[in-house]
């Protein structure tokens, strides 16, 4: 069955951003001259996605409202003659979007069931859009890919260096052919010592249907919330779970280091920008 829709999760604070995300969304925040929440959805629909699901919370109108027309800004545009500009602030509601709140902080695990009617009875892909990743093939699509072969549920994956499994969902697993593994265990943060491998997941992932269920049997975890990957875990007892070690180079726009890589990443690729930027970063060179 095709993979057509899409849920982003964007409900979260922003705490390791704070203190610009205390009035901003932290997807809002620019990766040079578009927020971030923008190249998620973007690879969305480069991937095939017909409809993305956002799944908010009340600070963050401003999502709602850049996917949204700005007529007066649009006609301003339109009779300076910035055509380019035009086309650039309508592209966004172009896309077949819907907004849902998440009015309670209960993890990541609940943010995903509160899609679950505008989901239906199909496989879908959740975000991360703290992972911003770039690729030719998009992220998302190479698990698409993967899903139409295998079926089940598949994860993103990615080696890190073993003293940072703390930060990640872990899993534990057996490869099955080059870059695709079957996945026995997932453990949330786990301690260095109890970590299962290096292999940490990142936030894109295609689910089936089943995932709901689970995640309404999934008891709280520390903190008091629902950790989508506590449901992951269980979710192998129903069906095969796979995780696939995408390519491509991601950058974690969730703290202030990840988003300034990410924006010169960019930046050097940008025609009218690249030149000049490589220049300074030279000239900062001792």
């Amino acid at each position: 069955m095709k993979v057509r829709k899409a849920v982003i999760l964007a409900a979260g604070y922003g705490t390791r951003l704070l203190p610009a995300t205390k009035s901003v969304p932290k997807e809002m925040l620019p990766l040079v001259d578009r927020p971030v929440i923008q190249y998620i959805v973007e690879e969305a629909v480069a991937a095939g996605i017909e409809q993305v699901i956002m799944v908010t919370s009340a600070p963050k109108r401003a999502i709602e409202d850049f996917f949204d027309r700005d007529f007066e800004l649009e006609s301003v545009l339109a009779e300076s003659g910035k055509h380019d500009l035009l086309e650039a602030v309508k592209r966004p509601a172009e896309v077949s979007m819907a907004f849902v709140r998440q009015k309670e902080r209960k993890g990541n695990g609940h943010a995903v069931t509160i899609a679950r009617d505008f989901v239906g009875d199909e496989p879908f892909a959740i975000f991360f859009p703290d992972d911003v990743i770039f690729h030719d093939l998009p992220a998302i699509g190479q698990l698409m890919n993967v899903f139409a072969r295998v079926g089940g549920t598949i994860l993103a994956v990615q080696r890190v260096p073993r003293e940072q499994v703390v930060q990640y969902g872990v899993i534990d697993a057996q490869e099955v052919e080059p870059r695709l593994y079957k996945v026995q265990g997932v453990i949330e943060k786990p301690a260095v010592e109890a970590a299962p491998s290096n292999l940490a997941t990142v936030g894109r992932f295609v689910a089936t249907p089943e995932l709901f269920d689970v995640l309404e049997e999934t008891p709280p975890g520390r903190s008091g919330e629902i950790w989508l990957m506590d449901a992951f875990d269980r979710l192998i007892a129903r069906q095969n779970v796979y995780a696939f070690e995408y390519e491509g180079v991601r950058f974690d726009c969730g703290r202030p280091l990840g988003l300034l890589q990410a924006s010169i990443h960019l930046a050097l690729q940008r025609e009218g920008l690249g030149q000049d930027l490589r220049a300074h970063l030279h000239s900062l060179t001792p």
